[in-house]
């Protein structure tokens, strides 16, 4: 069975949703709920749920990346495309988006703490407004980052 967590604005968020999925209650969404609860109360969960990943290898990688970014700190998709392609003379920086993008377990693999090499809060399929209430929540100072034109 697929298991995600998302936003509803994520426009992604029924890729691995089945046609006949239930709700329900088990350890692992027991485990999932307890790291959600201190998260959103602005403490750094001191584990990791358990997660099963579905998708390419490469997706896989990216996500990989994601959950070593530390509670707090923010990366590059830059950096990202660095790490999972090592020293290659292409660095497949829109693949690393695209798979960025495509993660089906929102803030606990933290695709929100990613932001351009130019220091540009872009590319949250939940919404910019969403990006930056994630990033403040853990402390980060948003300002030293810009924000895209279109945003109030």
């Amino acid at each position: 069975m697929n298991k995600a967590l998302w936003l509803c604005s994520d426009r992604f968020y029924t890729d691995n949703l089945a046609k006949d999925h239930q709700l329900g209650k088990n350890k692992y969404l027991d485990d999932a709920i307890r790291w959600l609860d201190l998260y959103f109360e602005g403490k750094k969960p001191n584990f990791l749920p358990k997660l099963h990943l579905i998708g390419t290898t490469f997706q896989k990688q990216v996500w990989q990346a994601l959950l070593k970014i530390p509670y707090g700190e923010v990366t590059t998709y830059k950096k990202i495309a660095e790490e999972v392609a090592g020293q290659a003379d292409h660095l497949p920086i829109r693949a690393v988006g695209g798979a960025v993008g495509r993660n089906h377990i929102a803030l606990i693999v933290p695709c929100h703490r990613v932001i351009s090499s130019h220091g540009d809060l872009t590319g949250y399929s939940g919404g910019i407004d969403k990006k930056i209430q994630l990033l403040q929540l853990e402390g980060i100072d948003i300002s030293k980052f810009s924000l895209p034109a279109n945003y109030k």
